[in-house]
């Protein structure tokens, strides 16, 4: 077995796992066309719904396998831990020093943010929000591993390439130019959620959904170019985990 496939095979399965965890999650089945999921179980729904992120997960792996290498983007730990070689002399414990530091710094932020915009946020956002409300499994497992997966190891890696391609340079900027990009597309992907909840939202609350959901992707996409894909794990579960800490403080006071 080649080494790529090797490890693309391994990425796959640790992001498929994390595809799995939403199975955790209940969903809003009261804002879906009747005519949809007429005749369907919730379980039958549940796993259908699946479907979309598994194949994005599967062209993720697919683009970053090829490429990362190309742009000298890395899995250092993981490609060890297979037998791969790997020139990265990153060790685990920093990768884990700045992946935990950046993350809870990351979810400390995006928690002072949502304070901020919390008079201009409207009740009927709120109220989506807690119908969507993702379990702790999920955040760790789908947020932590399967969306770096797809943001970083895929996207990030072929915004990388392509413009590696047109340059012909690996500088700083080539580089910023993936982190920047994929952090948006990130955000922006939550808009369609913002338009099915708020009928005419206001600039405020798309300002607070943009720049909610980029500030920790920033983080994590510098992680994973200085550090490694991994670094970028630690760092959005950490940043999940302070997010759910502040969930919890806010519920005892």
């Amino acid at each position: 077995m080649s080494n790529k496939l090797k490890l693309g095979l391994f990425l796959f399965f640790i992001g498929f796992l994390g595809v799995l965890t939403l199975l955790t999650v209940t969903l809003p089945l009261d804002t879906l066309p009747p005519e949809a999921i007429k005749g369907l179980s919730p379980v039958m729904i549940k796993l259908l719904v699946l479907a979309n992120p598994a194949m994005l997960l599967i062209l993720a792996v697919v683009v970053g396998t090829l490429l990362h290498d190309k742009v000298k983007l890395d899995t250092p730990l993981i490609s060890r831990l297979l037998g791969i070689d790997s020139n990265n002399p990153i060790t685990f414990l920093e990768q884990l020093k700045y992946g935990v530091l950046l993350g809870l710094l990351g979810g400390v932020t995006a928690v002072a943010i949502q304070a901020i915009f919390a008079p201009f946020i409207p009740q009927e956002f709120v109220e989506m929000g807690k119908k969507m409300q993702m379990t702790t499994l999920a955040r760790f497992g789908y947020g932590g591993i399967t969306e770096e997966l797809l943001m970083r190891f895929g996207f990030m890696t072929l915004i990388v390439w392509l413009v590696f391609l047109f340059n012909k340079k690996l500088g700083d900027s080539t580089y910023w130019t993936g982190i920047i990009l994929a952090t948006l597309l990130f955000a922006l992907g939550h808009l369609p959620v913002v338009f099915s909840a708020v009928a005419q939202p206001s600039v405020a609350l798309l300002a607070y959904v943009i720049v909610g959901n980029s500030i920790v992707g920033v983080a994590f996409g510098w992680l994973y170019w200085k550090k490694g894909l991994e670094s970028a794990f630690w760092a959005h579960i950490c940043a999940h985990a302070a997010m759910l800490l502040s969930e919890h403080l806010k519920d005892l006071i």
